[in-house]
């Protein structure tokens, strides 16, 4: 049994005139210890579909259709106890800027030690043990003393690190990370990414990530989806779908990369814009920026294909496959 199942969910946003559809027929899964990446631009469903797992869904917004079935556990049926109980402990997660997940006014080893004794009701004396131990691991420098300090007095980098302990402290089976290097430089996304694939390695920690970048979903994770207004438009091995891409909607994600680009004349990039959720096109809502697009794209949604290992959704694609 895999550790995660989504099945077909739908999330609703009730407006004034109207509810949009953010999420649509989204379903995939995770084994154990399994790395999956999330990609697609702006406004793509990543962030919303990664929140559903944990109904951490911005109000008025709700999950109107599908299950989440954890462990074997229905968690769209779960009460907000029961939730807590998954949230923070058996599941935790990364977010993309650190200063808002850490308290400014709380010291980093109260907020450690504060989510030891909530979920695993440890002493004072254990928790700062366990805690201290755990910014060892992230690699903190003079950790018996940095656990004192506020988030102000460390760096972006080392406030990210913060962040990974904690999601490691109750030793859970999955991490959802949302774009966890968006605020970072360069050389310390590297840094904090490496770090992230060793400790889900040696933790054998499953790991959702969330993000705009295919260069770091080729460096951390095994599998990868790629969404697209609220869908799941393909799916597959993660190497296998950056060598050989089969929706143009990955291929210009792939050819957008800097490093695809020819010396002295502008990156790559794809036409148009992705569309609002109160303007979802018909038929395959990628049809106004493909250059693939038939009639029957502009009128009929593609279903995913039903191979299990390289799974798409395009008209286009399957009419070359049929050749």
């Amino acid at each position: 049994m895999a550790l995660l199942e989504v099945d077909s969910i739908e999330v609703r946003f009730p407006l004034r005139e109207q509810e949009v559809i953010a999420l649509r027929d989204v379903s995939f899964q995770l084994d154990r210890g399994e790395r999956l990446g999330i990609v697609g631009e702006s406004g793509a469903g990543k962030s919303v579909a990664a929140f559903a797992i944990l109904n951490l869904i911005s109000r008025p917004g709700y999950i109107s259709e599908g299950e989440i079935r954890f462990d074997g556990q229905n968690l769209v049926r779960l009460s907000e106890s029961q939730l807590s109980r998954v949230r923070g402990d058996r599941i935790t997660m990364i977010f993309q800027d650190p200063m808002m997940t850490l308290n400014p006014v709380l010291t980093i080893g109260t907020q450690m030690m504060e989510c030891l004794r909530t979920h695993r009701h440890l002493g004072e004396r254990e928790a700062r043990e366990i805690a201290v131990e755990n910014l060892k691991k992230v690699r903190i420098p003079s950790a018996e003393a940095r656990i004192d300090q506020y988030p102000h007095e460390l760096s972006g980098g080392m406030r990210q690190r913060v962040v990974i302990a904690i999601a490691l402290l109750t030793e859970p089976d999955l991490i959802i990370a949302d774009e966890p290097t968006t605020a970072l430089d360069v050389t310390i996304q590297a840094e904090i990414m490496a770090l992230l694939l060793e400790l889900c390695e040696t933790e054998n920690v499953a790991l959702i990530l969330i993000t705009h970048d295919l260069g770091v979903v080729a460096q951390v994770t095994q599998r990868t989806i790629v969404m697209y207004a609220g869908r799941i438009i393909e799916e597959g091995p993660t190497r296998a779908l950056i060598d050989r891409p089969q929706h143009p909607y990955t291929e210009g994600l792939i050819q957008a990369l800097p490093e695809n680009a020819v010396s002295g004349q502008r990156l790559n990039q794809i036409p148009g814009m992705m569309p609002t959720l109160t303007a979802i096109p018909l038929g395959c809502s990628f049809n106004p920026r493909c250059g693939h697009a038939s009639d029957r794209c502009k009128t009929e949604v593609p279903l995913l294909s039903t191979d299990q290992d390289h799974r798409v959704a395009c008209f286009w694609r399957m009419q070359q496959g049929a050749r």
